[in-house]
């Protein structure tokens, strides 16, 4: 019976289409998971389960390009203004450093597109900074300053 699931309400079997990719994504993906497990692989819907598994290593990178953004709208605004330096900043740098090394350990695959990201989250944060710190978008140079070890590594330091 491919494509459909057999269900019994009280004595009478009751036939129930499959859930469809555009229609019920979660009861589509739950009937792809137990095709897969049971290993029924003409039933299963490959073009849709490939996008949704490469979909899922695009969620990597931007998760890996937004924890670099996050760190760069904090590099600047600490730059950028020095008077307004806090521990809470030092912290969050700190924070998101671990956030990104987590990232990076979990998805070693991403290590080549790190400047990818940089790249790309740069075009970002310094739009983000100019807007948070009300400072021109002029003053901010439109190229990253700043290389992948003085995201990671560069010391904050407040006293």
């Amino acid at each position: 019976m491919a494509g459909s699931t057999r269900r019994t309400a009280g004595s009478a079997t009751l036939e129930k289409p499959s859930a469809g990719y555009d229609r019920d994504f979660y009861c589509w993906a739950q009937e792809q998971g137990r095709l897969l497990r049971a290993g029924r692989w003409s039933e299963v819907d490959r073009e849709n389960v490939a996008e949704e598994i490469e979909s899922l290593g695009r969620e990597q990178f931007n998760k890996l390009e937004s924890a670099i953004r996050v760190l760069l709208i904090h590099m600047l605004k600490w730059d950028y203004q020095p008077d307004r330096r806090s521990r809470s900043w030092a912290l969050s740098i700190k924070e998101q450093r671990i956030v990104l090394r987590n990232l990076i350990d979990d998805n070693p695959g991403l290590e080549p597109r790190i400047n990818e990201a940089v790249t790309r989250a740069y075009e970002q944060a310094w739009v983000a900074a100019a807007n948070e710190t009300g400072i021109s978008d002029r003053v901010f140079p439109h190229v990253s300053p700043f290389s992948f070890a003085d995201i990671t590594s560069r010391p904050f330091e407040y006293e």
